[in-house]
């Protein structure tokens, strides 16, 4: 089998609110709902597959029976499994945070870096997140304004719109705001340095815990352009619409359109990862047949050849 479902491990965040469950079918008893991890190996939330021979097999176990293989030849370059992918729902703003790079995440954390991609599935009208700094600091400013409590006046503030890209590169300050659904494609990370939180407690009525001086250490304080452009022209393929949205040395992105039939080659480099985020779709390779529906995640292994989608549907796809 080359084509497996998945279902996510879930994170009850204190900022999550209830839009996973009710628009993209997340099955779960937690309240709030924040985040969904819909392809994951860490340890902190693997995802688990949800069909075929493998079923009820953490996706790291699926992962080790298959071999390394299934990885392709682009993925077995990485030490670990490459990338995390989520849904987010912010009902409430994410605390401002920044993410360091490979070198010093390795070395202080003992985990890949975090740079990662948000595509806006959804959001509120006057919705807006936080990208990077709007005017040059200092280091001495920075832990000043988060000292007291001024860091907001001097962070970029963008608006945001559904179907909207950001590319969030290790050391950018950011921040999800409020009212925003978002598929997220990172490295396979999940360290967070958290800066500012706006006051809030945590379930044990205290602080949730700042990493001051480690996002000294690894913020960018230089204004970053956020304006989004395509890493490619759009495609067309039958029925299919394909915008090529991110690329970088850890993930390729791409936004596709259904109405009707496409075939997706998986070639022997990357595995592929399609998330639904509208409609339904039938996915079919080598005698395999998925039947899919708005919010479902598939594994392709590597080498898996021509993948035939039918359906009126809208996903993201990522590789290596």
């Amino acid at each position: 089998m080359s084509i497996v479902k998945l279902t996510p491990a879930f994170k009850d965040y204190l900022w999550g609110g209830t839009k996973l469950k009710e628009n993209y079918g997340k099955k779960t008893d937690m309240d709030p709902v924040a985040e969904s991890w819909e392809l994951s190996v860490h340890p902190d939330g693997p995802s688990i597959v949800a069909s075929g021979e493998y079923e009820g097999l953490s996706f790291p176990e699926y992962l080790e029976k298959k071999g390394k293989g299934v990885l392709g030849t682009k993925g077995n370059t990485f030490e670990f499994f490459p990338i995390l992918i989520k849904f987010i729902d912010a009902k409430q703003p994410l605390s401002i945070q920044v993410h360091p790079d490979n070198e010093y995440a390795l070395r202080v954390e003992h985990e890949y870096g975090k740079t990662e991609m948000w595509y806006i599935l959804d959001c509120e009208p006057d919705s807006f997140l936080y990208f990077g700094v709007s005017q040059e600091i200092t280091k001495e400013e920075f832990e000043r304004r988060i000292h007291d409590n001024t860091l907001l006046d001097v962070l970029k503030a963008v608006p945001v719109h559904k179907g909207d890209v950001f590319f969030i590169k290790s050391g950018t300050i950011h921040a999800i705001g409020a009212g925003i659904q978002i598929c997220e494609i990172q490295q396979n990370s999940n360290t967070t340095y958290r800066v500012y939180d706006f006051g809030r407690v945590g379930k044990d009525g205290k602080p949730r815990e700042l990493h001051i001086q480690k996002a000294i250490d690894v913020s960018n304080l230089s204004p970053i352009e956020s304006d989004f452009k395509p890493c490619g022209p759009e495609e067309k393929n039958g029925d299919c619409d394909t915008v090529p949205l991110a690329t970088c040395e850890y993930f390729t992105t791409y936004e596709s359109t259904l109405n009707g039939t496409t075939t997706l080659h998986v070639d022997d480099e990357s595995f592929g990862s399609i998330l639904l985020i509208e409609g339904n779709a039938t996915i079919e390779n080598d005698g395999t047949t998925l039947e899919v529906n708005k919010g479902d995640s598939v594994f392709i292994d590597a080498n898996s050849g021509d993948v035939k989608i039918t359906g009126n549907c809208q996903w993201i796809y990522s590789r290596v």
